[in-house]
């Protein structure tokens, strides 16, 4: 079915595993673009009411349970004759694989597995739901290691009736408790008796009960006493191996009558390995009945030989009828002495003496909030302890995890019970970093045992490699490792400008030019004086560079044209390039190659628009070929300019400027 889309919206993608009743996949909601996990009923199944009966109350009995170790139900439904449910995807192994990879696992790992179970089963339990199918192939195994309950296919709301199905046992073999096995009633000490076998496999590595056939596997669970986990792994503690003992015992009275009382054991054997178990050494045989018996004296005749009025009774006969009476009459004057006595001590008594205190009996507060409980027990005159706080992965904040006050005891208004009370899991709080240098903050966050991201962002306000923010918030709490995100100040964000041409223009000319643009002038070669009229022959960023506003514009003189500056006045007023609007000078350059730098400049004793027409022609004697160097217009205010004219290599080169069509210059070079 892999690629096949159910709802218009789950998306099968390959398939993950499979029971006796429906198969999963894994697939992606399109919706939420998410991982999550598809049963699907075997169509084998779909025309079959019951099985598909079975398959919605799975649905409603997982939906309506909310606990970090059960797996969550998302969605059900149908598309056609596919029924369907969505689930938590869970990227892990199943706890059977886990055995079977690891073999018998630390007795201390095996009971922090089986406390998130029993947490999970107490949960349903609550809700009146019996899982019946508790075994390590429905718990799934995450990546963190984190135990969650699954597959509540064959679970059924508690109700008055019995709750197995009517000529069929229900769960797996090897894991399934006596009554199971029988066909007879089922309660939620079944799923506990479950759950101890899973314990068994978890430190021994092995199932209590095999067989050749799933028949002698029932019958050992019924006839046979489980080897002790303690002989199979010596490893185990004395107070794991009774737990296991107990919790497995046939006999459903003799096993734990609920699933708090397990998780409150299996969480003191973590700190008490050798804790003393009520109750797992008590035998199971059943009490030896005593049956009347038949002496030669006893008279088997019918009754209708007795006369009312015991005449004509032998004396054996008679003597019994005798006993009978005094024996009627004892038990007569003790019920009337039984009734006077109750009258006395519910009635005359509290007449008669001092109103005493009423004392109070003390409940399971284990999984609920203290803050609560506190409340609830002052209201009694009760006064409840939390000194005792752990932090706790399993446990969330306040919820109180033991108590040193069993369940049934009674107290009297003023005493204390002192509770073990989770402050959830270890926290540290993110600190405040913000407006630090970057390599302070993040050091800052190491030391408090998490992990820095950094992302840079612009801000108006914080200074360039500032912190600005972190996320999640200064003084929030994380678990120890997680990750928080540095926001680093890039400083303001600088408009986008494109670099001018400078090339032919002096350092005045220049530096407006650069003014203008919101640029600045940067570093300036030759580093030695440079004269008034020397003009710029490279640049760095080059024209038409696209940079941030307020960069650096690195401009190279032209050394050549600085030593001609320092020609006399006279020499300069000779030249034929004095033509009034027009100034030149002669570059050249590495390769021999030579130019002129034709300066543009409106004469002040004419009239121009605000756009003149610039037109530069050149023609080299020695080619004699006409090249139109320089032809657009130009506003006003980008006069004066430089225009670079090639020259001939091996003659001279007639130039002509116009201006508005005008010519300002001609001349040969």
């Amino acid at each position: 079915m892999e690629g096949q889309l159910l709802g218009n919206r789950y998306e099968l993608i390959e398939r993950i595993g499979g029971g006796g009743m429906a198969v999963v996949y894994k697939a992606r909601c399109r919706l939420l673009n998410r991982y999550v996990a598809v049963k699907i009923l075997r169509s084998e199944f779909t025309d079959d009411e019951e099985f598909v009966k079975r398959f919605r109350i799975e649905a409603q009995a997982a939906a309506s349970l909310s606990h970090p170790n059960i797996v969550s139900i998302f969605d059900v439904g149908h598309d056609e004759n596919t029924h369907y449910i969505v689930m938590e995807y869970i990227d892990g192994i199943t706890l059977k694989e886990y055995i079977t990879q690891m073999g018998a696992l630390p007795w201390r790992e095996a009971i922090n597995i089986a406390i998130q179970i029993c947490s999970a089963i107490e949960q349903a339990h609550k809700n009146h739901i019996i899982h019946r199918d508790i075994k390590p192939h429905n718990i799934l195994i995450t990546k963190e290691g984190i135990a969650k309950v699954t597959d509540f296919g064959i679970a059924r709301a508690v109700t008055s009736a019995t709750i197995t199905m009517v000529g069929s046992t229900i769960g797996s073999v090897h894991y399934f408790s006596p009554e199971q096995a029988r066909g007879a009633f089922t309660d939620e000490k079944s799923d506990l008796y479950s759950l101890g076998i899973t314990i068994y496999e978890m430190v021994t590595g092995k199932v209590p009960f095999d067989g050749e056939s799933p028949v002698a596997v029932a019958l050992k669970h019924i006839q046979e006493k489980a080897v002790r986990p303690a002989d199979v792994n010596p490893a185990i503690p004395k107070g794991v191996n009774d737990l296991i003992v107990k919790a497995i015992k046939k006999d459903q009275n003799l096993r734990y009558p609920n699933a708090s009382e397990m998780l409150s054991d299996l969480q003191r054997t973590l700190i008490e390995p050798n804790l003393q178990i009520a109750g797992s050494g008590t035998a199971e045989e059943l009490p030896t009945r005593k049956m009347q018996a038949v002496g030669k004296d006893v008279d088997l005749a019918g009754d209708e030989d007795i006369e009312e009025d015991g005449e004509g009774l032998d004396p054996v006969k008679k003597r019994k009828k005798d006993r009978l009476s005094v024996w009627l009459g004892i038990v007569t004057g003790l019920v009337i002495a039984g009734i006077i006595f109750y009258i006395g001590m519910k009635v005359i008594l509290p007449a008669i003496l001092p109103e005493s205190p009423e004392e109070y009996t003390v409940l399971d507060y284990t999984n609920k909030n203290f803050n609560d409980v506190k409340a609830e027990l002052a209201k009694q005159n009760i006064i409840a302890d939390d000194s005792d706080r752990v932090n706790s992965e399993t446990y969330g904040e306040d919820i109180i995890i033991s108590q040193e006050v069993a369940t049934g005891n009674k107290l009297k208004p003023g005493n204390t019970i002192r509770f073990k009370v989770s402050n959830g899991p270890e926290m540290t709080e993110v600190p405040e970093v913000a407006n630090k240098e970057l390599r302070v903050g993040e050091q800052d966050i190491v030391n408090a045992d998490l992990e820095a991201s950094v992302i840079q962002e612009y801000n108006d306000i914080v200074g360039i490699g500032l912190i600005i923010r972190t996320e999640p918030a200064a003084l929030e709490k994380l678990k120890p490792g997680e990750t928080v995100t540095v926001f680093e100040s890039l400083g303001p964000e600088l408009a986008k400008v494109k670099v001018p041409n400078l090339i032919g223009l002096t350092r005045v000319e220049a530096e407006k030019k650069i003014d203008e643009n919101g640029l600045k002038i940067g570093k300036i070669l030759p580093e030695d004086v440079i004269s008034e009229v020397a003009t710029i022959i490279k640049q760095y960023p080059v024209a038409e560079t696209e940079v941030d506003e307020g960069e650096s514009v690195e401009i190279t003189f032209d050394v050549a044209a600085s030593t001609q500056s320092t020609k006399s006045t006279s020499e300069q007023t000779n030249t034929n390039y004095s033509a009034v609007g027009t100034d030149s000078q002669i570059a050249t350059s590495e390769d021999g190659e030579k130019t002129v730098l034709v300066r543009i400049a409106l004469d002040p004793n004419r009239t121009f628009g605000d756009e003149i027409k610039v037109y530069v022609e050149a023609t080299p004697s020695d080619t004699n070929q006409l090249q139109v160097v320089y032809n657009k217009k130009e506003t006003k205010s980008f006069f004066p300019f430089n225009v670079p004219v090639p020259l001939s290599k091996s003659g001279t080169t007639h130039i002509i400027v116009k201006l508005d069509d005008i010519i300002t210059l001609e001349d040969d070079k």
